[in-house]
């Protein structure tokens, strides 16, 4: 995630929208999950967000307790996307994606760049082939939707000077492996599809992130599962940021870091690597960040990271036991740094019968229910961060991104693993591209949140 300090000027209202979208409806059944201090789900509200009034005011809302002891679930519905702060994005459509009516999108991201003197918004994420159920075993690249606005038009990235021709908006793929040249690689051996007889077609390209950083557009994304080898590289343009991009030199051989064993049994021993890449630049430097706890710097003309293997670690406030993180990135907002990680909240049952909802690991007894982004502060990038906390419910695989306007949002997109807010009735309108207006509780306190409900 890049930084904040994007030349755009910062206020502390968070801008609000009106009549763009469709509303984002809280599901009933959250709250027979949430504690009892959460208060009954609001009733309908406008398909846009309003402003928040305390913010306008140069006012912040105070932190709330958290969940006692530390690893528990911050449950309450005011940490809900809603549908008085959160809407689903209108991309425009692909030819695949007119028989649903939306994109269908997971690890959404979405950021604003000043190019020209002009603000850009860009958007792109995980999606899928026809057909399939998922975005595997294969999927056939990254695609990029512009903006001028949040509100939109949101158009796909015009890729025709490219590749005349060929499907608009595609901006790189497994399939891209006529345009490597001596001294110029676009697809890498480990990036191409392959074939067995228990998946058939393979590879698979995931959360992709869009950075631009020293006036070159960059794309750091991975190479899923069903690929030769599962892990993070990163893409450079040539020209904007619709391309043409290519390899760089430290991902020609192989993902970034290491190697260990992970991933489903399918997962051949030495193909895994550190999944989930992102990129987090500040002034005139720039580090990798990797899942769970790794980050290296970039070397000065980001071709490769320093090192390239036994990364250095954040300094966290780990929970006990430690569940499964992914879509890890680092945010910088208000002089701080905020260390952002995606965990399941797991149900179980107490031994008074009472339920608990905490960012655990599977097991018998235990039921998935939400894919949170659970968020870390710290002074510094390496931290040592603070203890954890819930910014939102089902926000997890996020990116947090500021507005033209200074106004905080994040991405999120209803995770269909365990059904649209774990509800299978709902799966049918999961993986879509949502975004969820966020509030700051300032500089003393330095938490993000959902944007709660105004008392």
């Amino acid at each position: 995630m890049t930084s904040t300090e994007s030349g755009f000027h910062r206020r502390a209202l968070l801008a609000g929208m009106a009549g763009v979208g469709a509303a984002v409806a809280l599901p009933t059944a959250a709250a027979q999950a949430a504690p009892a201090s959460a208060s009954a789900a609001p009733g309908a509200a406008s398909a846009a967000p309003a402003a928040s009034k305390s913010a306008s005011k140069g006012r912040h809302l105070s932190n709330w307790p958290d969940p006692e002891p530390y690893g528990l679930a911050d449950t309450r519905l005011d940490l809900w996307p809603r549908d008085d702060n959160s809407y689903i994005l209108p991309l425009e459509l692909r030819p695949r994606d007119e028989e649903l009516g939306r994109v269908w999108m997971r690890d959404f991201y979405v950021n604003c760049f000043r190019v020209d003197g002009r603000p850009l918004y860009v958007a792109t994420g995980t999606t899928r082939m026809p057909g399939l159920e998922a975005a595997a075993p294969w999927n056939d690249g990254i695609f990029v939707w512009t903006a001028r606005s949040i509100k939109g038009p949101w158009q796909l990235a015009d890729t025709t000077g490219i590749r005349p021709g060929a499907e608009r908006g595609k901006v790189w793929s497994p399939e891209f492996t006529d345009e490597n040249k001596s001294g110029r690689t676009v697809v890498a051996p480990w990036q191409e599809y392959w074939h067995d007889d228990q998946f058939g077609k393979r590879g698979e390209v995931w959360a992709p992130e869009i950075h631009r950083f020293r006036d070159t557009w960059y794309i750091v994304a991975c190479m899923g599962d069903h690929s030769q080898l599962v892990g993070s590289f990163m893409l450079v343009s040539d020209g904007g940021v619709e391309g043409p991009y290519r390899l760089i030199e430290g991902n020609v051989d192989k993902p970034f870091g290491d190697s260990f064993i992970g991933g489903p049994k399918f997962i051949k021993p030495g193909a895994y690597h550190h999944i989930d890449g992102s990129m987090y630049s500040e002034g005139d430097d720039a580090w990798l960040v990797l899942h769970n706890d790794l980050y290296a710097k970039f070397r000065e003309d980001m071709e490769d990271i320093v090192p390239s293997t036994n990364l250095p670690t954040f300094q966290q406030h780990p929970y006990s036991p430690e569940p499964y993180r992914e879509g890890v990135y680092v945010f910088k907002y208000g002089g701080k740094y905020y260390l952002v990680q995606s965990a399941w909240d797991w149900t179980s049952v107490n031994a008074d019968g009472t339920v608990r909802q905490a960012y655990d690991t599977g097991g018998a007894g235990r039921t998935q229910f939400q894919y949170d982004a659970v968020v870390a502060v710290s002074d510094t990038f390496e931290g040592p961060y603070s203890e954890r906390w819930t910014m939102g419910v089902g926000t997890g695989h996020n990116n947090i991104f500021e507005d033209h306007h200074g106004g905080l949002w994040s991405t999120f997109f209803r995770n269909p693993n365990a059904g649209y807010w774990s509800n299978p009735s709902r799966v049918d309108d999961g993986a879509a591209a949502g975004v969820v207006r966020l509030e700051w509780t300032g500089r003393r306190d330095g938490r993000l949140y959902v944007e709660r409900r105004k008392r």
